[in-house]
């Protein structure tokens, strides 16, 4: 009988979906999550499992400091926006109090705009000169049109 070997690219993850969890913040936390994978969905549901298992502030803080780490271990460190990242955890948890899903994937089903639609989500609460502001990118700046609630 031929010897086989295992197909290495078909046990590396091709979507942040095939890890679990806890999975997805171990991998994340030590930095061994692929930079490829990041992408904007999964961005929401780091969001999404820190505010399983923190309230907004301290979710708010965990995603902040994650993703700003990320973005100096993988990057160069000029990718990460402090208000895109906040306001990006404040519409999930908006959404989550709203919501009867129990896990990311049903949440993304529920709520497709986070996904779809997102700079139309953000330009109800800021107007185009607060985003695109040099301190946005480094302190979090309010909504100029409509407060997150």
């Amino acid at each position: 009988m031929p010897c086989t070997r295992p197909n290495l690219e078909m046990q590396r993850p091709h979507h942040h979906s095939q890890y679990t969890d806890k999975e997805f913040i171990h991998a994340f936390e030590s930095r061994g999550f692929p930079p490829n994978l990041f992408t904007h969905e999964a961005h929401l549901r780091l969001a999404w499992i820190y505010l399983t298992q923190y309230d907004e502030l301290l979710a708010i803080d965990k995603t902040c400091q994650g993703i700003q780490n990320f973005d100096q271990f993988h990057g160069d460190g000029t990718k990460y926006h402090v208000t895109l990242t906040v306001a990006s955890v404040k519409a999930v948890h908006h959404f989550r109090r709203k919501s009867i899903a129990t896990t990311f994937e049903e949440f993304i089903v529920e709520f497709p705009k986070l996904i779809t639609s997102f700079k139309e989500l953000l330009s109800l609460h800021y107007g185009k000169d607060v985003i695109t502001d040099p301190k946005a990118k480094t302190t979090y700046l309010e909504p100029d049109l409509l407060p997150f609630t």
